[in-house]
């Protein structure tokens, strides 16, 4: 009866929306009607995908951070439950996917399938909206988890697709209704959050009743993880989804068809609010009886199911702030930026960067939290390196929520600072804040609980993927591309137009630059440790490059960028005096960061052997010392070998000497 009610809510809202909407949307956005047949499949599709990719992910999660195993038998997945929703919600979103890629190319452009077999329909269409091209990643990502999740043997077979699934499920929601209008920056970043949140909330549900469904109840030693997990994904649905409705609804209150089905979805957030608080207590107080169990999960799954259904039918009616005047500004960035960006307004004039605060908020917690542990073991943590990490994470947040981060779109230079920022001095302080060293004495292994942190660490560390990934060579190359291949090419041209390529970029800023410094003064041990000498070979070789890429941007007479510019056409710009800027940033933002680099590499190195020496000495001084005993067995070896080995003196040599000549 259960299952009969969540298919019937979760097929039947959205298809009865898609009916009784009927031509409506399309008309509101100057479209034409592609008829019933394509709207009804479409959404037919969104809700297959919708509920296959919060399986996929649950089922990943569940597999890899939910499971009763210890020792060898947690790096080996075996068959199961788990397995197998995986396998199969994996294939389902595959090919909803897929079908999405030819029904979005009719439904987005708003003509019938039909109009696909003429002669270059589907190219043409394709290229005219995002939406396909978004489900083609998405199609391609999720198939790569299928067949991982048929092949995959070992715990870390299934991290990189983890990692397609939260670029599938992104893909998507990056170029629907979070795309555009004002404010579409922050309905934008809490939009992810909230689509990454939901993925695992309720797809840790679906998977764990699965698991009740079929008489396989998680231990007590899983539950209280599993709970962690649930309410703390909850939590960021709580605090995302309001922002996300406010932006859509862009003032306009409930009387809308979009103000009523948020109204609906903030009521199954509230029901999944008082199941989890329902189910923590009952954990608690032991109280958690197999019926319970049995409703708990049932009614999760409707909430699911009606979370689904209202999420699908909400994207297939155009909300409020789709009708909103918006200038160009606001169409390119979600705010305008009428003030010249002088020191005071980029030190006064903030707008949040959601994305990023978040994600820092979660570090930092997370970094206080271990050192409390320790703490409380009564281990030691260098305070420096806590500070170090706290200041990291309070530059970035800085830098990117403050008027820099706010004119780092408009103004080149002012983009330049920022791209420096992320790439050079945020990491400087982040990979001294040791984070991995940390998590790792943190979380001691325990043979009689279940595989945790530690154990994650350790295999990720040990995992042949990451030791590419931290591969000197292909860092260089990367920390080099970074700036010829993105701004002497029209990549940066493009990706300045939308808010999640802007965030892609200061993403990928900081991880390269933390992978370039990890090498250089971390101090977590990389899979691939280079020599001092080899570190401070690297760092010299990177200080020409920026210095030529600055050169390169000063006297340049061709604008980086110039048609987003020109369409912008801020009142204050200078665009060459900007790109002036921004190549004097590019040179003497790399130098100077890259000098206090080799200071630091250089006291590094100092202490380093200094320990080493004092270390020696002591050995020394105690009798103890392993390198000089084994360097004298050494040649106490080679002595006895050659008194043993010797030929015998040279009688027959003096003997030849008398013997007269003939």
């Amino acid at each position: 009866m259960v299952l009969v009610t969540g298919i019937a809510i979760l097929f039947g809202l959205p298809i009865a929306t898609a009916v009784v909407a009927g031509a409506d949307p399309y008309t509101a956005v100057v479209s034409g009607f592609p008829g019933y047949g394509v709207a009804v499949a479409t959404t037919i599709a969104h809700v297959i995908a919708g509920v296959a990719s919060a399986a996929t992910f649950g089922a990943l999660v569940t597999v890899l951070f939910l499971r009763d195993a210890r020792g060898k038998a947690s790096t080996t997945i075996p068959v199961g439950v788990e397995l197998t929703v995986l396998r199969i919600s994996s294939a389902l979103w595959s090919i909803s996917a897929g079908t999405l890629i030819v029904l979005e190319a009719a439904d987005a452009n708003g003509v019938p399938l039909a109009k696909l077999s003429d002669a270059g329909g589907f190219a043409y269409l394709y290229s005219a909206s995002d939406h396909p091209k978004a489900w083609t990643i998405a199609f391609v990502l999720s198939g790569l988890v299928c067949i991982a999740s048929q092949l995959a043997a070992r715990w870390t077979g299934l991290l990189i697709p983890l990692g397609a699934s939260v670029l599938a499920l992104l893909a998507p929601a990056a170029v629907g209704q979070l795309l555009v209008g004002k404010n579409h920056d922050l309905g934008g970043d809490s939009g992810y959050l909230l689509t990454i949140a939901a993925a695992v909330h309720f797809g840790v549900l679906i998977v764990a009743a699965a698991r009740v469904a079929t008489g396989r109840l998680m231990p007590p030693r899983v539950l209280t993880r599993f709970t962690g997990i649930v309410a703390g994904s909850l939590g960021v649905m709580i605090l995302t989804d309001p922002i996300v409705s406010l932006f859509k609804l862009a003032g306009t209150g409930l009387d809308s068809t979009t103000g009523w089905q948020i109204a609906v979805r903030s009521a199954v957030l509230g029901v999944e609010l008082l199941l989890v608080v329902a189910f923590a207590w009952r954990l608690r107080t032991g109280r958690l009886t197999d019926r319970a169990l049995t409703i708990t999960f049932a009614t999760a799954g409707l909430c699911a199911a009606a979370w689904t259904a209202i999420d699908v039918a909400i994207s297939r009616i155009p909300p409020p702030n789709y009708f909103q005047a918006t200038s160009i500004a606001e169409v390119y960035m979600g705010f305008e930026t009428p003030d010249a960006p002088t020191p005071d307004v980029l030190f006064t004039d903030w707008r949040v960067n959601i994305l990023f605060l978040a994600v820092a908020l979660a570090a930092t917690a997370v970094y206080l939290s271990a050192v409390r542990v320790l703490r409380r073991r009564g281990d030691s943590w260098p305070l420096g390196r806590t500070v170090a990490w706290i200041a990291g994470w309070a530059i970035t947040v800085f830098i990117t929520s403050s008027g820099f981060g706010r004119y780092s779109a408009p103004d080149f230079g002012i983009h330049m600072i920022v791209h420096m920022t992320l790439n050079m001095l945020a990491p400087m302080f982040l990979v001294l804040g040791g984070v991995v060293t940390l998590l790792l004495r943190a979380s001691k292994p325990s043979r009689t609980r279940p595989a945790g942190v530690h154990e994650w660490l350790t295999r990720m560390l040990s995992w042949k993927p990451m030791q590419v990934i931290y591969n000197p060579l292909l860092v260089f190359i990367g920390y080099v591309v970074s700036y010829y291949g993105l701004y002497f090419s029209p990549i940066f041209g493009e990706y300045m137009r939308f808010h999640w390529a802007h965030q892609l970029m200061n993403v990928h800023f900081l991880i390269i630059g933390y992978l370039f410094y990890s090498l250089v003064i971390g101090v977590d041990r990389p899979p691939r440790p280079l020599p001092h000498i080899g570190k401070l070979g690297f760092v010299l070789a990177a200080m020409p490059f920026h210095a030529f890429f600055g050169v390169i941007l000063m006297t340049s007479n061709d604008i980086v960028a110039e048609t987003f510019y020109r369409y912008l056409d801020m009142p204050w710009a200078d665009l060459q005096a900007s790109q002036y800027v921004g190549g004097g940033v590019a040179w003497a933002g790399g130098e100077i960061p890259l000098m206090i680099v080799i200071v630091v590499l250089a006291v590094q190195w100092s202490r380093q052997d200094s320990r080493e020496a004092r270390r020696t000495d002591r050995h020394f001084d105690t009798g103890r010392d392993d390198e000089f005993d084994e360097y004298n067995a050494m040649l106490q070896s080679l002595m006895e070998r050659q008194s043993t080995t010797a030929p015998s003196p040279a009688p027959t040599v003096r003997s030849t000497e008398s013997t007269p000549s003939s």
